[in-house]
């Protein structure tokens, strides 16, 4: 059985507590009344509808707050991998500006050591001009020498008389080659050929001198068998077995001898001769000294001049 309560809303209530003497009335009482709903509308109901409004509105602005946050949170993260980005880029340009700056370091040195020898190539300059200077003065003194000796030039007769008829000037000096037509001689006869001309049996005394002979010996024979002669020449051991000496008593340092030679065949091949070979590193031989054999002379030229006198 429903009761209806203060405020609009009807309420059951128990047949126990639903008493004969209020049947009858309520059953008058409800004869005149219409039928009711379970509810009624009034304030509260409105006040419902309003908290529920205020609640929806409330979750809306919770929802855009949720969804602002969130973005904010997207923004955030990139951000952060945005600075580790910028963070290995800068580490990059820092390992960038390290090579530059060692670069610079290394260009710098190289400058220094290219300036250092521009300031050597400099001083040589310098030393060079100075240089340039002092042989412009030897060029005019060895012109102004030049021209004495040209002055000098047109008082010799004649350019080849200054070497005896029969002798060839060579080198500077004048030699004289005998060959069999003039007969042989022992060392010493040729000696004494040399010296009635004012010089003496060649001295081969350097290298050059021995290849000049050997070529010449070689290359003016007069008839095959000069190709196979021996010349005598200013070297002897006569003093002392073994230990050989020059004309003017010095020793022999260097020898041009044949292999196995000089050997003192029968201990008496005291004096040397020289033979035309190929190899005029081995064309020397011990002979006997009073064996007949060509020889060859040598003397300083002498320049003949208009007025008559001699320089030798």
């Amino acid at each position: 059985m429903e009761k209806t309560q203060p405020d609009g809303f009807n309420m059951l209530i128990c047949e126990e507590e639903f008493h004969v003497e209020d049947h009858n009335s309520f059953r008058i009482s409800n004869q005149r009344r219409q039928p009711v709903t379970l509810f009624t509308p009034g304030r509260r109901s409105r006040q419902a509808a309003v908290i529920l409004v205020l609640l929806a509105g409330l979750l809306l602005i919770l929802d855009i707050a949720l969804w602002v946050h969130y973005s904010g949170l997207q923004e955030t993260h990139l951000t952060l991998k945005d600075t580790e980005i910028l963070e290995k880029d800068l580490s990059e340009l820092h390992k960038q500006y390290k090579t530059a700056v060692e670069n610079i370091y290394s260009a710098q040195k190289q400058l220094d050591g290219e300036m250092n020898s521009q300031k050597e190539t400099k001083w040589e300059l310098e030393h060079q001009m100075k240089r340039t200077e002092d042989y412009k003065v030897l060029i005019e003194k060895v012109t102004q020498d030049l021209g004495k000796l040209r002055s000098q030039v047109p008082q010799i007769s004649d350019g080849c008389s200054h070497c005896p008829p029969g002798w060839l000037f060579i080198n500077l000096v004048c030699y004289y080659f005998s060959s069999n037509n003039a007969g042989l001689k022992s060392w010493q006869k040729a000696r004494e050929f040399c010296q009635i001309y004012g010089g003496d049996l060649t001295v081969i005394d350097t290298k050059d001198k021995e290849k000049t002979i050997v070529n010449y010996l070689l290359n003016h024979g007069q008839n095959p068998s000069e190709s196979r002669s021996a010349f005598w020449f200013g070297l002897r051991d006569s003093k002392e077995e073994g230990t050989w000496h020059w004309l003017d008593g010095t020793s022999q340092v260097e020898g041009y001898w044949k292999v196995g030679q000089p050997d003192d065949y029968h201990s008496n091949e005291d004096c040397a001769a020289v033979y035309p070979t190929e190899n005029f590193f081995r064309a020397w031989n011990d002979l006997e000294c009073g064996s007949r054999q060509n020889w060859i002379c040598e003397k300083a030229p002498t320049y003949k001049f208009l007025n008559g006198t001699n320089n030798q």
